[in-house]
């Protein structure tokens, strides 16, 4: 069993398992058996958090989740958002992404996830994207109405800005900001991530691998399915790849230091941010579940943690995180 973390008074394992890969973004969803399987092994691993959203699939991944929970309830540290609307009844990387936060939509979007999930709460309700055109103030005040009802426990907010944080934060303590962060997305450190810290807050890293190509598996886009979001990221495009590979290399030398793979030792580095982080890696097969978690026995000295930061500058990364089309709802 692994250990557990604290993301401000709530308790979890210190590793958690993001579930959207199961049913959206990243190319075949056709094998839920063996996705119920992971969420179950992960359990029995110490894995508690368990994150999902209203938008995986849109809304299979909530019910799968549930159908995976639905006799082990009391083990999980069950997480879902609400927020995110894509335009154009597009898919999830093709339209443009935009954000509601209206009281009405908030309260209607906690019972809808209530009801695929088949629960009577949810444990860590995130605020998906900041909405610009509704003042955070009510989307908050909603929020804190469904704790006072008993439908939610504890609340977060995902790719928010420090001023975001700090007034949602006024209106009701926020438990968890859930961002990414990885050796190749070092946006937070500036200024969010002190801003969390002065708050009490918890940070849960999503795509704490780059979203798989820190693993070293990806090496062309020809690798991934036709309908794969990263196919739409900077990162991912002829052009910058080779350059980005240059790091994963520089990465494997170091992990075959260790008897690691480059992904252990890139989530290790998350792991070794705090004892407040928790990050999420997501998958849908057992072995590389179980892989993840060794990532959490994985010591790093302050050589190690230099060697790895001098192999994966954050400067040296080429592409943008993602296209205009999606960055314009990240960070306010």
């Amino acid at each position: 069993m692994i250990a557990t973390r604290k993301l401000g008074e709530l308790t979890v394992g210190a590793q958690g398992l993001g579930c959207m890969g199961m049913s959206s973004a990243y190319g075949v969803h056709d094998n839920d058996a063996e996705s119920i399987a992971t969420i179950h092994r992960a359990l029995d691993l110490g894995v508690t958090l368990l994150d999902t959203a209203n938008v995986y699939g849109p809304e299979t991944n909530e019910r799968l989740v549930g159908r995976a929970i639905a006799d082990r309830r009391d083990k999980v540290v069950l997480a879902t958002k609400f927020g995110i609307v894509w335009g154009d009844q597009g898919a999830m990387g093709t339209s443009p992404m935009g954000a509601r936060g209206d009281a009405a939509f908030v309260k209607e979007s906690c019972d809808a996830s209530l009801s695929r999930l088949g629960v009577d709460h949810i444990d860590l309700y995130y605020q998906h994207r900041v909405d610009p055109n509704v003042p955070i103030e009510e989307t908050w005040g909603a929020l804190s109405e469904l704790v006072q009802a008993g439908k939610v426990r504890y609340l977060g907010i995902s790719e928010a800005s420090p001023e975001s944080i700090r007034r949602a934060h006024a209106v009701h303590p926020v438990t968890a900001l859930q961002s990414e962060w990885s050796l190749w997305t070092r946006d937070i450190e500036p200024e969010v991530l002190p801003t969390c810290r002065e708050l009490g807050i918890g940070i849960v890293p999503f795509s704490p691998l780059g979203r798989g190509f820190l693993t070293g598996a990806i090496t062309s886009t020809a690798d991934l399915p036709a309908d794969d979001l990263r196919h739409n990221l900077p990162r991912f495009s002829d052009t910058n790849l080779d350059r980005n590979l240059a790091i994963v290399e520089a990465l494997r030398t170091l992990a075959a230091e260790k008897s690691v793979t480059p992904g252990q030792l890139a989530l290790a580095w998350v792991q070794s941010r705090g004892d407040d982080v928790v990050p999420i890696p997501g998958t849908k097969r057992r072995t590389y579940l179980e892989q993840n978690v060794a990532a959490t026995e994985i010591t790093l000295t302050p050589e190690d943690l230099a060697r790895i930061e001098a192999a994966a500058p954050a400067e040296a990364i080429a592409g943008a995180r993602y296209p205009e089309h999606l960055a314009r709802a990240a960070g306010r």
